[in-house]
């Protein structure tokens, strides 16, 4: 069986970070057929055309990263009914130049949390659009979680029992949804 390399983004740099908490419990319940790994976005600078000529090396490493990447797997809090503004930089850096867009008919799936009642469901439907308009296939279905104290047990994972099983499970769907379409 083939192991397919899923590249990680998430979209906040903060040290406590719900959703690289989130991420790193995702990468305790992913199936033996997808191989999860973080892709760092905290060096990358705000994107800037001008820099296109002479790419700053953190924007070639963040490319070198993601370009031979199987899928994608998005996880991000919500600011402001949207994406956080350092995965959208992270996003444009990897669509240009066009020819070379890493997303382009990569798999997707996306998924984040916050304490909010609705997790980051506004958001992530943001970022379905722009993910779409870059030619990647975007997973259907929803992961938005809602991270109340004790949502993380002590050893990394996710505590409840349910809402473990409905991650792996929206993982199982993402391996097979990538098993089908990530280029051969």
């Amino acid at each position: 069986m083939k192991t397919y390399d899923v590249a990680v983004l998430v979209g906040s740099l903060r040290r406590e970070s719900l959703n690289r908490k989130l991420a790193m419990a995702m990468m305790q319940l992913v199936p033996p057929s997808i191989a999860l790994r973080l892709v760092a976005l905290d060096e990358l600078p705000m994107y800037n055309g001008d820099l296109e000529a002479d790419r700053p090396e953190p924007v070639n490493r963040f490319t070198a990263s993601c370009a031979p990447a199987d899928a994608f797997l998005l996880v991000m809090p919500e600011h402001n009914r949207s994406l956080p503004a350092v995965l959208k930089n992270a996003i444009d850096w990897g669509s240009k130049p066009a020819e070379r867009n890493v997303w382009r008919d990569k798999p997707v799936a996306i998924g984040g949390t916050s304490p909010g009642a609705i997790g980051t469901a506004v958001g992530q439907q943001h970022l379905r659009q722009v993910m779409g308009i870059l030619g990647a296939h975007v997973m259907g279905g929803e992961a938005y979680l809602s991270a109340k104290p004790g949502f993380f047990a002590d050893d990394g994972g996710i505590a409840d029992e349910g809402t473990r099983a409905f991650v792996s499970a929206y993982l199982q769907r993402f391996a097979d949804f990538t098993a089908r379409l990530a280029p051969r």
